[in-house]
């Protein structure tokens, strides 16, 4: 009798045992989303990596740290530059050692294809907040963007280009694959569209002297002149030698990819800048509800951080897209089951509304044409033309 008692009694526990705690996936679904955010945080790169970081906190200031019952955790690594054995081997350690949810960031795009054979293997979504070459996305399976691509920057300033009697132009680009994608892109469009390219000269990625480059558009006499380099100090260089070697008296127009003046560095041209028209998707002046919430964000995060710009905003989406995706699977993640939920999403994003191609996993977005102007004494890039729905 005390036996069967006893039996009973250990039955019961074990059943109480089973009904009390949650079974292991139950649990699992408990942990904090761990988001992996591979860019550079030192060096001459530092500001991708902390553009990219405040937009991501200030998504999280508008709309929380907890998303489907479960908190946000970010965790940083620095690559220091455009290395893409080190962003293999921060991916490879994130998804080992810390059970990563999500990888994020990667502001260069050699990255993406170092990283992806890892997300391939492990089966988890990234999420890239800047690179910007062209078909990148099909690296991996588990790869989304949440910014922009060159060729779908570039070919709509041709479009632009077409429309306003630019007939002739030389290209000048940086040369390396971001120059070469964005100038094909451009050519391709322009030269179908009746126009003719002079000439492309390509100039060193690293302090080019643009002096004898300027020259020589100004001795060719084109209409225009393409250009695309990396924003900040390039930038000012250029428009100085513009003006200085008097191309624009000459009536040789500037057309560039919207990088060359970004947000952040815009103030710091100076004047120098006025009137350079550029297409982009993102300016700080486009006016929504949407990018104002994110204006002030951004600014709460951090007071002293100066204007947010595009990488900004790429942080900013890219969190967005994971909350969405952990939102519609209620919590409930997984690399096959985040990637089918991306597919065909529609954010509402600073920009303006977006969506992701449900077979490039690439943004579908509003290209603007912008001139810098002066507003309220300070110089902004002003949108007065679009071209919708880009892929």
């Amino acid at each position: 009798m005390k036996i069967t008692r006893l039996l009973q009694m250990t039955a019961m526990a074990g059943v109480l045992a089973f009904t009390v705690l949650p079974p292991q996936a139950q649990a699992q679904d408990q942990e904090p989303i761990r988001i992996g955010l591979i860019a550079p945080f030192s060096g001459p790169f530092a500001l991708y990596g902390k553009q990219m970081e405040i937009g991501m906190q200030a998504y999280m200031k508008v709309h929380g740290d907890t998303v489907a019952g479960r908190k946000i955790e970010i965790i940083k690594r620095d690559t220091t530059g455009p290395l893409p054995e080190v962003s293999k081997r921060l991916a490879q350690e994130l998804v080992v050692r810390h059970h990563v949810d999500f990888l994020a960031g990667f502001a260069f795009t050699p990255e993406v294809g170092a990283v992806g054979a890892i997300a391939d293997q492990a089966k988890v979504p990234m999420v890239i907040m800047n690179a910007a070459g062209g078909g990148i996305t099909l690296k991996s399976k588990y790869a989304v963007r949440a910014s922009m691509s060159l060729p779908q920057i570039a070919a709509p300033m041709a479009s632009w280009a077409l429309k306003n009697n630019i007939k002739t132009v030389v290209t000048m680009v940086s040369d390396y694959q971001p120059g070469f994608d964005s100038e094909n892109a451009f050519k391709k469009v322009f030269v179908e569209g009746g126009g003719k390219v002079l000439e492309s000269l390509h100039v060193p990625v690293s302090s080019p002297d643009f002096a004898p480059y300027i020259q020589r558009i100004k001795d060719l006499k084109p209409d225009a002149m393409f250009i695309f380099v990396p924003g900040g100090e390039q930038g000012i260089a250029i428009m100085k030698s513009y003006r200085e070697r008097g191309l624009e008296q000459a009536g040789i127009k500037i057309v560039a990819v919207g990088n060359m003046v970004d947000d952040h560095t815009l103030p710091a041209m100076g004047d120098v800048a006025l009137g350079l028209v550029t297409s982009f998707h993102y300016s700080i002046a486009h006016k929504s509800p949407e990018n104002a919430a994110f204006l002030k964000a951004y600014s709460e995060v951090e007071p002293d951080g100066g204007r947010p710009d595009y990488l900004a905003v790429g942080g900013y989406d890219g969190m967005a897209i994971i909350y969405q995706a952990t939102k519609k699977l209620d919590g409930k993640l997984g690399g096959d089951r985040v990637m089918d939920a991306v597919r065909g999403m529609e954010i509402k994003s600073p920009r303006g509304v977006v969506s992701i191609d449900p077979k490039t996993r690439d943004m579908v977005q509003t290209i603007y044409i912008r001139r810098v102007e002066k507003v309220d004494g300070q110089l902004y890039n002003v949108e007065f033309d679009e071209f919708a729905n880009v892929h």
